[in-house]
């Protein structure tokens, strides 16, 4: 059973995603929170497995109390943001942060049920053309630039092939396919490049992937 905490300041909002989500035989929502501060509270208090944290709120905004809610619990917990807003400086921030991916709140119900559970199994929630636009438009202002060189070089050439295929959007059997590897094999060089690049998961991946260099912004129709 998948453990979920909503949080969204506006109450409709939160009980319809409580609603669809609870309706479904493999998640219990097990608390609902309206800012920030009583996020960090439920989050400790509950441990979910997924939290769906919105952005924007009073009190503290769901940037600052996811950095708290991982610093906190860690890999125990993912977040999954909502946001009304595409793209967004604090979707970026967010996922720099820690956040396993976004949703757009006027998600059709089937996606966001699909979305809780991908990110509860390890999986991200992004969109690989939204997050070339989100690191076209907000790495460079919010001072990100950075040598990566050192931590690149950390990688084989095969686990470089595979954190650009992940940047791509592709799954690990797209990844299979792509590289005339096993599953098992892909899923393999997933987890070691997270651990030689000290990083949380695929979203953070992707993030990386970017901001070094070794995915092109541009490099493929994005789109608007």
């Amino acid at each position: 059973m998948l453990r979920v905490l909503v949080v969204d300041d506006q109450a409709l909002v939160r009980r319809g995603f409580a609603m669809v989500l609870g309706n479904e035989p493999d998640i219990d929502v097990v608390a609902e929170a309206g800012d920030g501060l009583e996020a960090i509270d439920a989050a400790l208090a509950h441990k979910p497995d997924v939290i769906l944290m919105d952005i924007r709120m009073p009190e503290l905004d769901g940037l600052e109390s996811t950095a708290r809610i991982l610093a906190e619990v860690g890999d125990e917990t993912r977040i999954i943001i909502l946001t009304t807003f595409d793209p967004d400086e604090y979707i970026y921030r967010a996922l720099r942060a820690g956040a396993s991916g976004f949703v757009l709140k006027d998600i059709p119900p089937e996606a966001l049920v699909a979305a809780v559970r991908t990110v509860a199994a390890g999986g991200a929630m992004l969109d690989p053309t939204i997050t070339r636009r989100l690191i076209a438009r907000f790495a460079g202002e919010l001072g990100t630039e950075q040598d990566y060189s050192d931590r690149l070089e950390r990688l084989t050439a095969r686990e470089r092939e595979v954190l650009e295929a992940i940047a791509d959007g592709k799954s690990n059997l797209e990844i299979a396919d792509a590289l005339f590897i096993g599953p098992a094999t892909v899923k393999s060089h997933v987890s070691s490049v997270l651990s030689k690049l000290g990083l949380r998961d695929r979203a953070q991946a992707v993030v990386f992937a970017y901001e070094c260099g070794l995915a092109k912004v541009g490099a493929k129709d994005v789109g608007f």
